[in-house]
C-alpha cells in the first residue's frame, strides 16, 4: 500500500482528492500502521469496542422497525432480514460510515474519493444457516491474485459470538488466486467474536461469510462496503438516495454517494464536480 500515490511533487495532496493518509483528525498514526499490518498479513482485523454500546443501542432502535422481510435466496438468507438504501430511510448508521479510524484505513487502501458501494443493516434470525463463503469484490471481472477493489466493515450492533452467527473469515485468503475454498479450508474459518460496538475491517479479496445463528435471539450488524472511485457501486445511489436526503449527510458521506470525482474526468456532471448539485 503506497501512502504517496496521490501526493504531488510538492508533498501536498493533488487538487480535488481526499485527505492524504495520516491526516485524519484525532487518529493515532501508530494505531493505523498496526491495524494495516494485520490487514496486510491476514486480510482482516477486529477493532474491539470502537464505539460505545449505547451508540449501537440507538442504531438498533432506529433500524429495527425497518427490518420487515426475510431474504429471498440462500445468499441473503431465508431467515435473515436486511435494509437496503439505508440512508434514504434513516441516517442512524452514518457515523459508522465515516468513523475517522475506518477512514484512515481506507485512505491507505483505496484511491482518494473512494465510494460507498453498499450499506446494509442485517439481522440474522435464530435458525439461519451459514452464508455461502464469498469475497466482496468477486463480481469485478479481474483475475486474482490482485490488490482489492474494495474494503468493508461489519459493525457488531449486538454481541457477536460463535453461537449467534458471528462473521466467519478465512485468514490470508485475500492473497489467493482464483481458487475457491475447499472443505479443508472451512476448518480454518475464524469467527469474528466481538462485543457490540466493535468492527471487523477487511479487504474485498478476503473470503468470508455470516455464520449460522444457533442461538435463540437475532444477531444484528451493520455493514458498509467501499470501492475504488473508478469502480461501479453495488447499490445505485444515484437512484436509491434522493438529492434531498443526500443534502442531510456530511460532505464526506456525500462524496461517498457519488457527489465527488476521480480527477480529472471520472464522475463529472456537465463537465463539472457534481457536488455543486447539492447547493441547488
Amino acid at each position: 500500500m503506497n501512502d504517496r500515490r496521490y501526493i504531488g511533487a510538492d508533498g501536498k495532496p493533488l487538487p480535488g482528492v481526499a485527505p492524504a493518509p495520516g491526516q485524519r483528525a484525532g487518529v493515532d498514526e501508530r494505531q493505523v500502521r498496526a491495524l494495516l499490518a494485520e490487514v496486510d498479513e491476514f486480510g482482516y482485523v477486529i477493532i474491539p469496542e470502537l464505539l460505545p454500546r449505547e451508540a449501537m443501542t440507538e442504531i438498533k432502535a432506529a433500524t429495527q422497525p425497518l427490518l420487515l422481510h426475510d431474504g429471498r435466496n440462500e445468499f441473503e438468507g431465508h431467515k435473515t432480514r436486511r435494509i437496503y438504501s439505508v440512508i434514504e430511510k434513516t441516517l442512524a448508521c452514518n457515523p459508522l460510515l465515516e468513523h475517522p479510524l475506518v477512514l484512515a484505513l481506507l485512505d491507505r487502501i483505496l484511491r482518494p474519493n473512494y465510494l460507498l458501494s453498499q450499506l446494509q443493516v442485517i439481522d440474522i434470525q435464530p435458525g439461519e444457516v451459514a452464508q455461502p463463503l464469498h469475497h466482496d469484490d468477486g463480481f469485478y471481472p479481474l483475475p486474482r491474485p490482485r490488490p482489492p477493489v474494495s474494503a468493508a466493515t461489519i459493525w457488531a450492533i449486538d454481541d457477536f459470538n460463535e453461537e449467534n452467527g458471528a462473521t466467519l473469515v478465512l485468514p490470508k485468503s485475500h492473497e489467493w488466486g482464483n481458487e475457491n475454498p475447499t472443505e479443508a479450508d472451512r476448518e480454518r474459518l475464524v469467527p469474528a467474536v466481538m462485543p457490540a460496538g466493535s468492527v471487523v475491517f477487511f479487504v474485498g479479496t478476503l473470503w468470508h461469510g455470516a455464520g449460522a445463528n444457533q442461538s435463540s435471539r437475532p444477531r444484528m450488524a451493520a455493514t458498509a462496503q467501499y470501492c475504488e472511485p473508478w469502480a461501479r457501486q453495488q447499490e445505485n445511489y444515484s437512484l436509491a438516495i434522493s438529492r434531498e436526503r443526500a443534502r442531510l449527510c456530511s460532505e464526506t458521506v456525500q462524496g461517498m454517494l457519488g457527489y465527488s470525482m476521480l480527477f480529472p474526468f471520472i464522475g463529472f456532471v456537465d463537465g463539472r464536480d457534481p457536488r455543486r448539485l447539492l447547493a441547488n
